[in-house]
């Protein structure tokens, strides 16, 4: 608390010369209420955390100490209502934090992340405030509320309790401390992954080296270089758009070792970026939580607020997948040491040996050369793609904004309408690797829609990648799994932008984790489709679409190497369930207990699990801890929901495009999402569509 009382001090201070010229603390000009990110600095976070912190605790106090009897405009919808200008700096710095940070920014975080901790605490920590919301909460049937009202009130009910707000008072300062530390450590996890990441130079000295690599891998490797200070050598990094082409194409298996276990042992080498003391930190950190709330496990808490509920219903839809998929990854790995038994070299199919002979049996059995279909997928291309997509199936209407501020020139901005014009929202795109920037790719929102006063405000959301960069002559070509990646950030986008909720905290993506991932993989049903491949699959140099007998190997292929994508995906995610199943606190080998949790479920040695446990910043520095299988669960509900386009016969069909946009992506969190997937299929997902979509019945 002392703390808290200093840097109050030093923040009403810093506002007295600061305030007149810190963006912030102004209403944002711009017609969209846009950020002005060409004006926000670094100087300008602290005072205005510092200032949001004191106005939001002034809101919650006023509700808390409010004399009047409870009600839900009171207590409930005040409480989401509240803390403005915490919300206008938070959205900004950590969205940039991700994208576009600097050593400055990691002093902030560091210093602002207990801060934050401590003042969520205070707010989930009140009594006066929790009594409030419980006198509602148990009356709430007599309360007469709608269902979004209704689903608000318990979800801030179910908040409190699982925020310790029924705790003893000894045990609330155990849990503040806690919840401090845990802050901390998740932040010093991503931070030694994303400086892991950002030291790994690999430079190439010899052409001969780069045997079998495409022109246009060994061109950018060669400006990488260049960049670097180091002309007329070639240089590969961790990221995967440079190095996952050395392991499809890259005859030096050598050189694709290296790359690949220099990505695979990120934070693992036993130095200051080492992150499996701070593993252990978590997790004991995350059981002792987990204990003081009433359950065994971490991952019993944490799936107790989500659709699967239960570890067991967790483990049985892995279960069911995992078996065949791991046997057809056992029938691939022998087909592919078929074909190194072939060349008479005596090698075993290794780890860094798949993704290059998997690429030479595309080639063989379907005649298709991914790196042969990059010329057609022009990053541009692909994204008009995706907009008349959502065009055909929502009426939207996508303008680009070219005097737009932003935080860095790869980034760009479009104005989202609907068939009338009306303002949906304003999308960000930001798609290209640099060193400040976390790998992989998301979204989020800048600014969340709600609706307050009779009027709607329209929500501004950012999509991210780590896609292949443009070189000096050629535009930004994707692969395959770039070409999906965009689809699958874009029906996130969706979610948020086509939002139409009242309140903040139910509209959305802010629904359960596990049904999160249903419109974002919902989209990528439909980038392999003829008809929408037509609307982009271009070459970049001809304009000429794309030959129809090219598509229709696309088509046949696609179950081609599934055995190995699910098994190195459910492998991430039985690790993750394996972890947060942890019943005691005591210190751990993490590589061991990984070693032993791969064993279990018989994963095969020519395959990697997607995330090794010193890298997996899904569940030890961001929102996937004991959810990574939320892909897998999402991915049941996302395959049944487009086998409703298929009965149709149309995948444009605007009658259930519409039924799932009114019933899933307008809704948020404002019902039981089982509730609105029933309410838009008329019945429960059918599992065995998932297994028929991925060849794996």
């Amino acid at each position: 608390m002392k703390r808290i009382a200093l840097i109050f001090m030093i923040g009403i201070l810093l506002m007295g010369c600061t305030k007149t010229n810190n963006p912030f603390f102004d209403p944002y000009t711009n017609k969209y209420g846009a950020p002005p990110f060409d004006k926000i600095k670094n100087e300008h976070y602290m005072p205005a955390f510092t200032e949001g912190i004191r106005q939001h605790q002034s809101e919650i106090d006023a509700i808390a100490n409010n004399k009047n009897a409870p009600t839900f405009d009171n207590t409930i919808a005040a409480l989401d209502f509240s803390g403005d200008l915490l919300k206008k700096v938070s959205s900004v710095f950590f969205n940039l934090y991700s994208t576009d940070s600097n050593e400055g920014m990691d002093k902030i975080a560091n210093q602002i992340t207990p801060i934050l901790s401590e003042h969520n605490d205070n707010i989930y920590l009140n009594d006066q405030l929790f009594q409030r919301v419980k006198i509602l909460y148990n009356k709430r049937s007599t309360l007469g509320l709608n269902d979004e009202k209704m689903r608000l009130l318990e979800k801030y009910y179910r908040n409190f309790v699982r925020s310790g707000a029924a705790l003893n008072p000894a045990q609330k300062i155990e849990l503040r401390k806690i919840n401090k530390e845990l802050g901390l450590a998740e932040l010093a996890f991503g931070q030694n992954v994303l400086d892991e990441t950002n030291s790994y130079h690999k430079f190439i000295n010899n052409e001969a080296d780069l045997a079998g690599l495409p022109e246009g891998v060994r061109q950018a490797a060669a400006e990488a270089a260049n960049a670097a200070g180091k002309p007329g050598k070639w240089l590969f990094t961790l990221q995967k758009a440079s190095f996952i082409p050395v392991l499809q194409y890259s005859e030096n298996r050598i050189l694709r070792k290296e790359l690949l276990l220099a990505y695979t042992t990120l934070a693992n080498h036993d130095n200051s970026k080492d992150n499996k003391e701070i593993i252990n930190k978590i997790m004991k950190l995350r059981t002792q939580k987990a204990h003081m709330l009433g359950f065994t496990t971490s991952a019993d808490f944490i799936l107790d607020d989500t659709m699967a509920k239960t570890p067991k219903a967790v483990y049985d839809l892995l279960q069911k997948v995992w078996i065949p998929a791991l046997k057809k990854a056992k029938e691939e790995a022998s087909e592919l040491q078929k074909m190194m038994d072939a060349e008479g070299k005596g090698e075993k199919l290794e780890p860094w040996d798949w993704w290059y002979y998997s690429e030479k049996l595309r080639k063989d059995k379907y005649d298709l050369d991914e790196e042969a279909l990059r010329p057609y997928f022009k990053l541009e291309n692909v994204r008009q793609g995706v907009f008349d997509l959502a065009s055909k199936l929502y009426g939207l209407k996508f303008q680009k904004l070219n005097d737009m501020p932003v935080y860095n020139p790869d980034v760009e901005v479009f104005k989202v309408t609907d068939a009338k014009d009306s303002l949906i929202g304003i999308l960000y795109t930001d798609y290209f690797p640099r060193a400040g920037k976390r790998a992989g790719a998301w979204m989020n929102n800048i600014v969340d829609q709600y609706k307050k006063d009779g009027i709607n405000h329209r929500p501004i959301i950012l999509n991210v990648g780590n896609f292949t960069k443009p070189t000096s002559d050629k535009p930004s070509l994707l692969n395959m799994d770039e070409v999906e990646t965009m689809f699958h950030e874009f029906g996130h986008a969706l979610h948020g932008l086509l939002s139409q909720c009242t309140y903040p905290s139910v509209s959305g993506t802010n629904v359960a984790r596990d049904f999160v991932e249903l419109p974002s993989q919902f989209m990528e049903n439909f980038c392999w489709e003829p008809q929408v491949m037509k609307t982009y699959a271009f070459n970049y140099k001809t304009g000429k679409l794309m030959p129809k007998t090219l598509m229709d190997k696309i088509q046949k292929a696609s179950t081609f190497n599934q055995g190995f994508i699910n098994t190195e995906l459910l492998a991430a995610s039985f690790l993750d369930m394996d972890m947060h199943m942890r019943k005691d606190t005591t210190h751990f080998d993490v590589n061991a207990f990984e070693a032993a949790s791969m064993k279990h479920i018989g994963m095969i040695p020519q395959i990697f699990v997607r995330y090794r446990s010193t890298y997996f910043n899904h569940i030890f520095g961001g929102g996937y801890s004991a959810g990574y299988y939320s892909y897998t669960w999402a991915a049941v509900l996302d395959a049944d929901a487009f086998q409703a386009f298929k009965e149709t016969g149309d995948i444009y069909n605007q009658r259930v495009a519409t039924n799932f946009r009114k019933k899933i992506l307008e809704k948020g969190d404002t019902e039981d999402p089982m509730k609105l997937y029933r309410d838009f299929r008329g019945a429960d997902p059918n599992p065995n569509a998932l297994l028929k979509k991925r060849g794996l019945e």
